[in-house]
């Protein structure tokens, strides 16, 4: 069987206060389905974490609109670092979340409305499409943008994770990563100059290359309907020197610490990684239980070190409240699971 990706499972985010951070991301993008909380080691990720074992608490949060959700993250062993220089455009890494919603316009009405910090006015991408850009208490920074592609239709102003702007040296190299495996291959927009939706941004205002990417074939699997076809922002600074976002810091620091892929066959897709220059460099093996949820993970890096994700999702709680737990290794690996399974995990939201 070749590989399946499902789409963006999650965004990971370093913070300095997991409650806190995740009180944040519930009032601000709706971030308020339960997938697992836990507190334990993390022993695999010693390459990242100073060779020592580093502990953690983390939990994975979602939301019912649809889209990707964040895996929030917190050292309890350590004090999580924050960059040693300001974050600017163009860095090579993950420099901002993007979070789809139906409507961008009610959307910055939402967020100014109720005091989220804006940056800049509403604005628009290449392509014509409204955007604008939230800040959260970490400096970590997300641009909201349109979808039509949802899940279920909730209250919450918007949705999941849609994907990510990352920072790269080289577009074209770094397509042979996320354009010729991950599949993000079809150019929305190629784009040179110093953009007015960047301008606000720290470093908007140098001449970067961007191009943004979707998927020409939809996603499959089991949870393809509901994390949606998801896009990529590839960024290349054409002025100065850009710099490592994780530049003598952990894995696991504050900041956007990973961006992971829900697939299918994690064998298939070791071999097609290690084939084309892109090997594992963390691989948990068979399966790794994270309490309420369990599976196979996987890391790689991308030309510039940027590390991206692979989860092969064996076992997720649907209502935690009655020991409602799915096993996906015995379901049609390309077909979506029933929305009415789905559907049973606002059960498992989070109320304030």
């Amino acid at each position: 069987m070749a590989k399946i990706i499902s789409g963006i499972q999650q965004l990971g985010i370093g913070v300095p206060d997991m409650h806190a951070a995740w009180k944040w991301y519930r009032g601000a993008f709706g971030m308020d389905i339960r997938m697992f909380e836990e507190s334990a080691d993390a022993p695999d990720m010693i390459k990242y974490t100073g060779g020592k074992v580093q502990s953690r608490t983390a939990a994975l949060a979602m939301n019912m609109k649809g889209g990707g959700g964040f895996e929030i993250w917190q050292y309890t062993s350590r004090e999580p670092q924050p960059p040693k220089e300001s974050i600017v455009l163009g860095d090579f890494g993950f420099f901002a979340g993007k979070m789809k919603t139906p409507d961008v316009k009610a959307a910055y009405t939402f967020h100014k409305e109720n005091d989220f910090q804006v940056l800049g006015e509403l604005g628009q991408t290449p392509d014509g499409s409204d955007t604008f850009f939230v800040i959260d208490p970490y400096n970590n920074i997300f641009q909201i943008v349109q979808s039509n592609d949802w899940f279920s239709d909730t209250r919450s102003v918007t949705g999941g994770v849609e994907g990510s702007i990352i920072g790269v040296s080289d577009i074209d190299k770094a397509r042979t990563l996320y354009s010729d495996i991950l599949g993000f291959d079809k150019v929305i927009y190629d784009s040179e100059g110093v953009f007015e939706d960047f301008k606000a941004l720290p470093g908007g205002d140098k001449k970067v290359r961007r191009m943004l990417l979707r998927r020409t074939i939809p996603t499959a699997g089991s949870f393809s309907e509901f994390l949606g076809s998801g896009s990529l922002e590839l960024v290349q600074l054409l002025e100065g020197q850009p710099k490592k976002i994780f530049a003598d810091r952990y894995w696991g620091d504050q900041g956007f610490i990973h961006l992971c892929f829900d697939i299918k066959d994690m064998k298939a897709l070791k071999e097609e990684c290690e084939s084309n220059g892109f090997p594992f460099t963390v691989d948990s093996g068979d399966v790794f239980d994270m309490g309420e949820a369990s599976g196979r993970f996987s890391y790689i890096e991308d030309p510039d070190g940027t590390l991206v994700e692979f989860v092969e999702t064996n076992k997720i709680p649907i209502v935690k409240k009655i020991g409602w737990y799915l096993t996906l290794n015995k379901k049609n690996p390309e077909k979506p699971l029933p929305r009415w399974i789905l559907r049973m995990l606002s059960f498992n939201r989070v109320k304030d």
